[in-house]
């Protein structure tokens, strides 16, 4: 799946005669501030990052690309680390941050300092840094009118939320509630956390399964749509439409049960090599150039048709992805103008 069928063609062609006029970014550094590596759609990030900017880096575009992940998912540690990336003289940071609001006072002193501070996935707040992000809640919303598309007297819903506390589980969490409160057939009956990671939500499924009545749907975040398949299976239940989250393990069941009987869902989630734009969303701020401080990007969506194509492209434990190239950034910032 190539990151080219993400932007538009005559952008690309409206870029491609534009030269922008070049500041020298090959002394400069770049880190990646990570708050959570424990599950595939981080390490995708993380495989991504490397592959990407660590290419820049070798072939010297800038000094450094180096990526820093904190040991737990706390605010609190992770505004030690962008602190100490102050104090180690990196130009800027990339942040996926563990909270819009807790790294606020980190990101300003980084701001201060002079370091260029631009966060996606789990985006800040601090009115100077950048910010790179999915239009979560639309994400949530969409995933409500698809099962309303395919369950038109509705039925109940299990909601299954990403990590406490978080931009992202916030933002999918409220369009979910609120395409339920457009497709009022719906009851969202329990929910649980999964961390977005199958294992547990396959233990916070199995805990809650006794409580709940018949599930007709299953909303979802990512990484726990399979976690969740398992447990539903082995309490016996009839398999509802689980909403999955692009991931390799899921879409290689969706596609099994497809081929035994049938089964058809949605797929969706942000690409993990959105850190990748950031990367060069911070290399072009760098190198002088004018870049809106909101930029969004579409969600990655598999379909019944596109399945097969895209678990084909997917190794085995990572997830559905895309990559950017610096004028596939350059083609980004220029549709946010």
């Amino acid at each position: 799946m190539r990151n080219t069928t993400l932007l538009g063609a005559a952008t690309f062609a409206m870029m491609a005669s534009i030269a922008p006029v070049h500041a020298d970014t090959s002394d400069k550094r770049i880190a990646l501030s990570n708050n959570y590596a424990g599950n595939s759609w981080r390490q995708a990030m993380l495989e991504s990052w490397s592959e990407i900017a660590g290419a820049a880096a070798q072939d010297g575009v800038v000094a450094a690309a180096d990526a820093f992940t904190t040991s737990e998912n706390q605010a609190t540690e992770q505004a030690a680390q962008i602190q100490n990336l102050i104090l180690q003289g990196y130009d800027a940071i990339v942040l996926n941050a563990a909270s819009p609001t807790a790294l606020n006072g980190a990101v300003a002193e980084a701001c201060n300092a002079g370091l260029v501070v631009v966060s996606f996935d789990g985006i800040v707040t601090e009115p100077c840094a950048w910010r790179i992000a999915v239009d979560f809640q639309q994400m949530g919303r969409e995933q409500v009118d698809y099962l309303a598309s395919r369950l038109p007297d509705g039925g109940n819903l299990l909601e299954i939320r990403g990590l406490a506390g978080v931009f992202v589980d916030d933002e999918i969490s409220a369009g979910i509630h609120d395409g339920v409160a457009q497709h009022s057939q719906f009851d969202i009956v329990g929910a649980v956390h999964g961390d977005w990671a199958q294992e547990v939500a396959q233990r916070a499924v199995s805990g809650i399964l006794p409580s709940l009545p018949e599930i007709a749907g299953v909303v979802t975040q990512g990484g726990d749509g399979y976690g969740a398949a398992q447990a539903i299976r082995a309490a016996g239940r009839d398999m509802p439409i689980i909403v999955l989250g692009n991931r390799q393990d899921e879409m290689q069941w969706w596609a099994d049960q497809r081929d035994a009987n049938g089964y058809e869902t949605l797929s969706l989630s942000i690409a993990p090599g959105v850190a990748t734009l950031a990367f060069w969303v911070a290399q072009q701020i760098l190198d002088g150039q004018d870049v809106p401080k909101d930029l969004t990007v579409p969600f990655l969506k598999v379909t019944q048709d596109t399945l097969d194509e895209t678990l084909a492209q997917t190794p085995a434990g990572s997830v559905a992805n895309v990559t950017y190239s610096l004028d596939d950034a350059r083609a980004v910032i220029a549709e946010a103008d």
